[in-house]
C-alpha cells in the first residue's frame, strides 16, 4: 500500500511537470501503434492461414490474441529505458508495462483453457477465477506486497519436512500452479494428436482410439512428473506413494484398474472397434465411443448405454459386425396341411423384394423345416448390410408382403390347434351329480 500511496504522491507531482506528458504521450503512442498494427495484422493473417489446421492454426491464433498487448509492450518497454537513461520519470510506464502483461497472459491462457476443454459453465468460471488470480498478483506487484507474501508462504513456520524434502504453503502453491498447466498443455496435446490420428485413413479405427489412449495416459503422466520436478521434490519420495496407490488397487480401486486395463485389451485385440454392432446381454447398439472406463453403445431409440469395459472382457459379447457386416434374417411362417407347400415356398421368395435394404448377394432362399402340430413351418431367409438400423423394419415388411400374397392365393396361416380325445365318454351332468348325492 505504502507504494501504491508513493506512486499515486508520485503521480500527482507529475502531472504539474512537463515531464509527465512525456510519459501520457508514449503510452497513447504505443496504444495506437498496438491498435493499428494489431488491425493490419489480423487481415494478413486471416488471408494467409484461412485454411490452416492443427498445431499451425494454434499457434496463428494464439498470435492473433496476443497481437495487441505485445505490440504495445514493443513500444513501451524501449521507452521506459529510454525514459530511464534521460533520468525522466518512468511511473506510468510502471504501471502500464505489467498490465498489459497480464492481459497477455490472461488472454492466452484462456485460449488454451477453450482449446484443452470443451466450453461449460466450470470452464467459464475457471476463466473467471484465473483473469482474478492474475489480476490480484498484478495488483500485490504494483502494491510491494508480493515478495513479502511469497517469503511468509515460504518460511519455516509453514513448512514440513517428509524425508529430505522440504514442503512449504508456497511450494504446494507452486505445484498446484505446475499440475494445472502441464495437465492442460498434456490434455490439449492429446487431443491434437487424436484429431490428427483420426484424419488418418491408414490406421484402422481402433489402433486411432489406442494410439490416442495410450498418448494421453503417456503425456498427463509425463506433465505429473515434469510438475513434481520443476517445484522441486524428489521423485525417489513417491515409492511411498506408490505403495499407498498399490494397496488402493488392490482394494478400492482394483475395479477402476481392471476397467482401465480392459479398456487397452479391447483396443489392441481390435475385438470391438467405433462402429461396431454388438449386443451384449439385452443391451443392442452401436458402438458409438471406446473410453478409458466404459464403451459407450447407442441403441435405436438413441439411448446410450455404458457399459464398463471388464464387462466385454468377462462376458459373452455378440459382434454382428466383426469379420462381416452381412447378417441373416430368417422369417418363420406356418401353412395349414390342406395349402401347396410348394406353391407357399414360392411365393414366400417372392416376397424376399419387400425391402429395398435386402441383398441379392447372397440370394434369399426358402426352406420347408418341418411338419408341426398346427402346420407346416417354412422359413425365408434373408440377407442385409446395415444392421445399425435394425430388423424391424425389414421383418415387418416381409411379413406384410407374405400376408397379402397368401391372402390372393388362399393359402391359410393356421392357428395352434390340439385335438382332445376322451377315451371314457362324457362326464355325468351336474344335476345328475346332485340327485344321485341325495
Amino acid at each position: 500500500m505504502e507504494k501504491l500511496n508513493e506512486v499515486g504522491k508520485s503521480v500527482l507531482t507529475s502531472i504539474q511537470q512537463f515531464d509527465f506528458w512525456w510519459q501520457l504521450l508514449a503510452l497513447a503512442t504505443a496504444l495506437l501503434l498496438a491498435t493499428l498494427a494489431n488491425q493490419r495484422l489480423q487481415g494478413l493473417v486471416e488471408k494467409q492461414h484461412t485454411l490452416d489446421s492443427g498445431l499451425r492454426h494454434m499457434a496463428v491464433r494464439s498470435i492473433q490474441r496476443l497481437l495487441w498487448p505485445l505490440t504495445a509492450l514493443a513500444v513501451l518497454v524501449p521507452a521506459k529505458i529510454i525514459f530511464e537513461m534521460n533520468a525522466l520519470p518512468v511511473q506510468i510506464l510502471e504501471v502500464a508495462i505489467p498490465v498489459l502483461l497480464a492481459l497477455a497472459v490472461i488472454r492466452l491462457v484462456v485460449y488454451i483453457l477453450r482449446k484443452a476443454f470443451n466450453v461449460s459453465p466450470l470452464l467459464k468460471s475457471s476463466e473467471n477465477l484465473l483473469a482474478g488470480i492474475i489480476w490480484f498478483g498484478v495488483l500485490l506487484h504494483l502494491a510491494g506486497w508480493l515478495p513479502g507474501l511469497l517469503a511468509v508462504l515460504d518460511s519455516d513456520s509453514l513448512a514440513m519436512t517428509v524425508g529430505e524434502t522440504r514442503i512449504s504453503v508456497l511450494a504446494v502453491l507452486k505445484l498446484l500452479l505446475m499440475i494445472t498447466l502441464a495437465f492442460t498443455l498434456a490434455i490439449w496435446l492429446a487431443e491434437f494428436i487424436s484429431r490428427r490420428v483420426q484424419r488418418s485413413t491408414h490406421i484402422s479405427p481402433s489402433m486411432q482410439v489406442g494410439f490416442a489412449k495410450f498418448s494421453k495416459f503417456i503425456l498427463i503422466t509425463i506433465a505429473f512428473l515434469v510438475a513434481l520436478n520443476a517445484v522441486g521434490i524428489n521423485l525417489s519420495s513417491l515409492a511411498v506413494f506408490g505403495g499407498a496407490l498399490g494397496v488402493g488397487l488392490g482394494f478400492g480401486l482394483q475395479r477402476i484398474a481392471s476397467n482401465f486395463i480392459s479398456g487397452f485389451i479391447l483396443v489392441f485385440d481390435r475385438s470391438i472397434k467405433p462402429g461396431d454392432i454388438i449386443t451384449v446381454g439385452d443391451k443392442f447398439g452401436w458402438v458409438e465411443q471406446l473410453n478409458a472406463r466404459y464403451v459407450v453403445v447407442r441403441n435405436r431409440e438413441g439411448v446410450d448405454t455404458l457399459i464398463p469395459n471388464e464387462n466385454l472382457i468377462t462376458s459373452e459379447v455378440i459382434n454382428w459386425s466383426y469379420a462381416d457386416t452381412n447378417v441373416r434374417m430368417i422369417i418363420k411362417v406356418q401353412i395349414s396341411y390342406d395349402d401347396d407347400p410348394e406353391q407357399a415356398l414360392a411365393l414366400m421368395l417372392e416376397c424376399a423384394s419387400a425391402s429395398p435394404r435386402i441383398l441379392t448377394t447372397p440370394s434369399p432362399t426358402v426352406r420347408l423345416m418341418e411338419f408341426a402340430d398346427s402346420g407346416i413351418a417354412l422359413e425365408l431367409r434373408v440377407w442385409i448390410t446395415d444392421m445399425e438400423k435394425g430388423t424391424a423394419e425389414v421383418r415387418s415388411a416381409i411379413n406384410l408382403a407374405i400376408w397379402r400374397t397368401f391372402k390372393q392365393h388362399n393359402i391359410t396361416i393356421p392357428y395352434p390347434q390340439r385335438d382332445l380325445h376322451i377315451k371314457s365318454g362324457w362326464p355325468p351332468a351336474p344335476e345328475q351329480i346332485s340327485k344321485d348325492q341325495q
